[in-house]
Protein backbone atom coordinates (compact mmCIF):
# COMPACT_ATOMS: atom_id res chain seq x y z
CA UNK A 1 0.00 0.00 0.00
CA UNK A 2 0.96 3.53 0.49
CA UNK A 3 0.45 6.55 2.73
CA UNK A 4 -3.01 6.82 2.30
CA UNK A 5 -5.12 5.38 5.01
CA UNK A 6 -2.26 4.62 7.18
CA UNK A 7 -0.87 2.15 4.45
CA UNK A 8 -3.86 0.26 4.15
CA UNK A 9 -5.28 1.45 0.59
CA UNK A 10 -4.10 -1.13 -2.23
CA UNK A 11 -1.85 1.22 -3.80
CA UNK A 12 -2.18 1.75 -7.55
CA UNK A 13 -3.60 -0.48 -10.41
CA UNK A 14 -1.12 -2.68 -11.67
CA UNK A 15 -1.15 -1.19 -15.29
CA UNK A 16 1.45 -3.62 -16.91
CA UNK A 17 0.01 -6.97 -16.19
CA UNK A 18 -3.44 -5.77 -17.49
CA UNK A 19 -2.28 -5.04 -20.28
CA UNK A 20 -0.48 -8.18 -20.01
CA UNK A 21 -3.77 -10.43 -19.74
CA UNK A 22 -5.36 -8.47 -22.19
CA UNK A 23 -2.57 -9.16 -24.33
CA UNK A 24 -2.45 -13.00 -23.51
CA UNK A 25 -6.79 -13.01 -23.80
CA UNK A 26 -6.21 -11.84 -27.34
CA UNK A 27 -3.58 -14.61 -28.25
CA UNK A 28 -5.77 -17.31 -26.77
CA UNK A 29 -8.85 -16.39 -27.98
CA UNK A 30 -7.06 -16.20 -31.92
CA UNK A 31 -5.55 -19.65 -31.03
CA UNK A 32 -8.34 -21.55 -30.20
CA UNK A 33 -10.20 -20.16 -33.23
CA UNK A 34 -7.69 -21.28 -35.51
CA UNK A 35 -7.39 -25.09 -33.57
CA UNK A 36 -11.07 -25.45 -33.88
CA UNK A 37 -10.74 -24.61 -37.46
CA UNK A 38 -8.70 -27.32 -37.30
CA UNK A 39 -10.28 -30.10 -34.97
CA UNK A 40 -13.38 -29.32 -37.22
CA UNK A 41 -11.74 -30.47 -40.63
CA UNK A 42 -10.60 -33.49 -38.46
CA UNK A 43 -14.15 -34.96 -37.50
CA UNK A 44 -14.94 -33.94 -40.87
CA UNK A 45 -12.33 -36.57 -42.51
CA UNK A 46 -14.27 -39.05 -40.00
CA UNK A 47 -17.56 -38.06 -41.40
CA UNK A 48 -17.11 -38.45 -44.84
CA UNK A 49 -14.67 -41.61 -44.50
CA UNK A 50 -16.26 -43.67 -41.77
CA UNK A 51 -19.41 -44.45 -44.20
CA UNK A 52 -16.86 -45.41 -47.20
CA UNK A 53 -14.68 -47.54 -45.25
CA UNK A 54 -17.24 -49.43 -43.01
CA UNK A 55 -20.37 -50.72 -44.86
CA UNK A 56 -23.93 -50.07 -43.02
CA UNK A 57 -23.21 -46.97 -40.84
CA UNK A 58 -25.68 -43.84 -40.33
CA UNK A 59 -23.76 -40.89 -38.94
CA UNK A 60 -25.64 -38.71 -36.80
CA UNK A 61 -25.79 -34.84 -36.39
CA UNK A 62 -25.89 -31.77 -38.76
CA UNK A 63 -22.83 -31.60 -40.76
CA UNK A 64 -22.29 -27.67 -40.04
CA UNK A 65 -24.41 -27.10 -37.19
CA UNK A 66 -22.24 -29.31 -34.71
CA UNK A 67 -19.02 -28.65 -32.20
CA UNK A 68 -15.90 -28.74 -33.97
CA UNK A 69 -14.18 -31.63 -32.12
CA UNK A 70 -17.20 -34.34 -31.62
CA UNK A 71 -18.54 -36.82 -34.45
CA UNK A 72 -21.35 -39.37 -33.92
CA UNK A 73 -21.90 -42.33 -35.84
CA UNK A 74 -23.75 -45.71 -35.53
CA UNK A 75 -22.91 -49.15 -37.07
CA UNK A 76 -25.60 -51.36 -37.64
CA UNK A 77 -25.58 -55.26 -36.55
CA UNK A 78 -22.60 -54.39 -33.74
CA UNK A 79 -23.18 -54.30 -30.67
CA UNK A 80 -22.06 -50.47 -28.87
CA UNK A 81 -20.33 -51.60 -26.20
CA UNK A 82 -18.63 -54.18 -27.17
CA UNK A 83 -16.97 -52.33 -30.04
CA UNK A 84 -16.57 -49.30 -27.19
CA UNK A 85 -14.08 -52.35 -25.82
CA UNK A 86 -12.71 -53.49 -28.95
CA UNK A 87 -11.51 -49.73 -29.89
CA UNK A 88 -10.04 -49.29 -26.12
CA UNK A 89 -7.80 -52.47 -26.38
CA UNK A 90 -6.81 -50.75 -29.77
CA UNK A 91 -5.77 -47.78 -28.24
CA UNK A 92 -8.62 -45.59 -28.85
CA UNK A 93 -11.23 -44.21 -25.86
CA UNK A 94 -14.65 -43.42 -27.33
CA UNK A 95 -17.67 -43.17 -25.92
CA UNK A 96 -20.88 -44.93 -26.98
CA UNK A 97 -24.69 -43.62 -26.56
CA UNK A 98 -25.66 -47.05 -27.35
CA UNK A 99 -28.77 -48.53 -25.87
CA UNK A 100 -26.88 -51.95 -25.84
CA UNK A 101 -25.55 -51.62 -22.23
CA UNK A 102 -24.77 -54.24 -19.90
CA UNK A 103 -27.09 -52.31 -17.13
CA UNK A 104 -29.78 -51.08 -19.24
CA UNK A 105 -31.75 -51.65 -22.41
CA UNK A 106 -33.21 -48.48 -22.68
CA UNK A 107 -32.33 -46.48 -25.78
CA UNK A 108 -30.48 -43.33 -25.35
CA UNK A 109 -33.06 -40.68 -24.81
CA UNK A 110 -30.78 -38.21 -26.90
CA UNK A 111 -30.93 -40.54 -29.90
CA UNK A 112 -33.89 -41.25 -29.31
CA UNK A 113 -35.07 -37.73 -29.66
CA UNK A 114 -33.48 -37.70 -32.83
CA UNK A 115 -34.58 -40.14 -35.25
CA UNK A 116 -31.51 -42.34 -35.53
CA UNK A 117 -30.28 -45.80 -34.97
CA UNK A 118 -28.97 -46.58 -31.52
CA UNK A 119 -27.26 -49.70 -32.00
CA UNK A 120 -23.36 -49.82 -32.21
CA UNK A 121 -23.08 -45.91 -31.64
CA UNK A 122 -19.69 -44.15 -31.50
CA UNK A 123 -18.91 -41.47 -30.01
CA UNK A 124 -15.66 -39.58 -30.96
CA UNK A 125 -14.06 -36.38 -29.27
CA UNK A 126 -11.02 -34.69 -30.16
CA UNK A 127 -9.57 -32.44 -27.32
CA UNK A 128 -7.42 -29.34 -28.59
CA UNK A 129 -3.95 -30.95 -30.09
CA UNK A 130 -5.16 -34.52 -31.50
CA UNK A 131 -2.25 -35.03 -33.84
CA UNK A 132 -3.64 -36.03 -37.62
CA UNK A 133 -1.71 -39.08 -37.52
CA UNK A 134 -4.24 -40.76 -34.68
CA UNK A 135 -7.06 -39.74 -36.92
CA UNK A 136 -5.65 -41.56 -40.12
CA UNK A 137 -4.72 -44.25 -37.87
CA UNK A 138 -8.58 -44.32 -36.13
CA UNK A 139 -9.50 -44.83 -39.57
CA UNK A 140 -7.39 -47.58 -40.42
CA UNK A 141 -8.40 -49.75 -37.13
CA UNK A 142 -12.06 -49.37 -37.02
CA UNK A 143 -13.36 -51.02 -40.34
CA UNK A 144 -11.34 -54.40 -39.00
CA UNK A 145 -12.74 -53.75 -35.53
CA UNK A 146 -16.34 -53.00 -36.67
CA UNK A 147 -15.79 -56.32 -38.96
CA UNK A 148 -14.63 -58.37 -35.86
CA UNK A 149 -17.47 -57.54 -33.61
CA UNK A 150 -19.58 -58.34 -36.38
CA UNK A 151 -18.27 -61.93 -36.61
CA UNK A 152 -18.56 -62.13 -32.79
CA UNK A 153 -22.03 -61.46 -32.39
CA UNK A 154 -22.84 -63.55 -35.43
CA UNK A 155 -26.33 -64.00 -35.84
CA UNK A 156 -28.52 -67.22 -36.01
CA UNK A 157 -29.05 -68.81 -39.63
CA UNK A 158 -32.31 -67.57 -41.02
CA UNK A 159 -34.23 -70.80 -40.94
CA UNK A 160 -33.62 -70.38 -37.25
CA UNK A 161 -36.59 -68.16 -34.98
CA UNK A 162 -38.27 -67.94 -37.82
CA UNK A 163 -41.77 -69.34 -38.87
CA UNK A 164 -44.19 -68.64 -41.77
CA UNK A 165 -47.28 -66.37 -40.77
CA UNK A 166 -49.25 -66.49 -44.22
CA UNK A 167 -47.44 -64.22 -47.21
CA UNK A 168 -44.73 -62.89 -44.86
CA UNK A 169 -42.45 -64.29 -41.75
CA UNK A 170 -42.26 -63.93 -38.01
CA UNK A 171 -38.69 -63.32 -36.51
CA UNK A 172 -39.17 -64.31 -32.69
CA UNK A 173 -36.08 -62.05 -31.02
CA UNK A 174 -37.72 -62.39 -28.09
CA UNK A 175 -34.91 -62.11 -24.65
CA UNK A 176 -32.96 -61.29 -27.38
CA UNK A 177 -31.00 -57.89 -27.24
CA UNK A 178 -30.00 -55.12 -29.53
CA UNK A 179 -28.96 -55.73 -32.47
CA UNK A 180 -29.65 -59.30 -32.30
CA UNK A 181 -33.49 -58.45 -33.30
CA UNK A 182 -32.01 -56.28 -36.62
CA UNK A 183 -30.08 -58.81 -37.76
CA UNK A 184 -32.58 -61.70 -37.82
CA UNK A 185 -34.85 -58.96 -39.40
CA UNK A 186 -31.87 -58.14 -41.78
CA UNK A 187 -31.03 -61.80 -42.84
CA UNK A 188 -34.63 -63.19 -43.11
CA UNK A 189 -36.36 -59.93 -45.56
CA UNK A 190 -34.93 -61.58 -48.91
CA UNK A 191 -36.81 -64.35 -48.50
CA UNK A 192 -40.34 -62.94 -48.52
CA UNK A 193 -41.80 -61.31 -51.81
CA UNK A 194 -42.05 -57.76 -52.51
CA UNK A 195 -44.82 -56.33 -50.43
CA UNK A 196 -45.12 -58.68 -48.14
CA UNK A 197 -44.35 -57.99 -44.47
CA UNK A 198 -42.23 -59.44 -41.83
CA UNK A 199 -43.12 -59.34 -38.02
CA UNK A 200 -40.14 -59.23 -35.48
CA UNK A 201 -40.88 -59.93 -32.21
CA UNK A 202 -38.85 -58.29 -29.58
CA UNK A 203 -38.88 -57.05 -25.87
CA UNK A 204 -36.40 -55.49 -26.01
CA UNK A 205 -36.99 -51.54 -26.00
CA UNK A 206 -34.30 -50.34 -28.43
CA UNK A 207 -35.97 -52.34 -31.30
CA UNK A 208 -38.62 -49.78 -31.15
CA UNK A 209 -35.75 -47.12 -32.45
CA UNK A 210 -33.49 -49.59 -34.51
CA UNK A 211 -35.87 -51.20 -36.70
CA UNK A 212 -37.66 -48.14 -38.12
CA UNK A 213 -33.99 -46.63 -38.21
CA UNK A 214 -33.05 -49.89 -40.38
CA UNK A 215 -35.65 -49.62 -42.38
CA UNK A 216 -35.07 -45.89 -43.20
CA UNK A 217 -31.26 -46.70 -44.00
CA UNK A 218 -32.18 -50.16 -46.14
CA UNK A 219 -35.08 -49.17 -48.31
CA UNK A 220 -37.58 -50.65 -46.64
CA UNK A 221 -41.00 -49.62 -45.31
CA UNK A 222 -41.95 -49.72 -41.41
CA UNK A 223 -45.34 -50.19 -41.14
CA UNK A 224 -45.50 -49.70 -37.72
CA UNK A 225 -45.99 -51.86 -34.04
CA UNK A 226 -48.49 -53.65 -32.47
CA UNK A 227 -49.05 -55.14 -29.65
CA UNK A 228 -47.90 -59.02 -29.05
CA UNK A 229 -48.72 -61.97 -26.57
CA UNK A 230 -45.31 -61.13 -25.34
CA UNK A 231 -43.24 -57.82 -25.86
CA UNK A 232 -44.38 -55.80 -29.45
CA UNK A 233 -44.41 -57.22 -32.92
CA UNK A 234 -42.85 -55.00 -35.16
CA UNK A 235 -44.07 -55.15 -38.90
CA UNK A 236 -41.73 -54.29 -41.89
CA UNK A 237 -43.00 -54.24 -45.70
CA UNK A 238 -40.61 -55.43 -48.51
CA UNK A 239 -40.54 -52.89 -50.99
CA UNK A 240 -37.11 -53.82 -52.65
Amino acid sequence: GDERESGRAPGFENLPAIVAAAASLRAVRAEAAAEAARLRELTERIRSRVPELVPDVEVVGDPSRRLPGIVTFSCLYVDGETLLHELDRAGFSVSSGSSCTSSTLTPSHVLRAMGVLSEGNVRVSLPAGTPAEDVERFLEVLPGTVAAVREKLGAPAATENVRAAGPGLVVDALGRRCPIPVIELAKVIGDVPVGATVRVLSDDEAARLDIPAWCEMRGQEYVGEEPAERGTAYLVRRTS
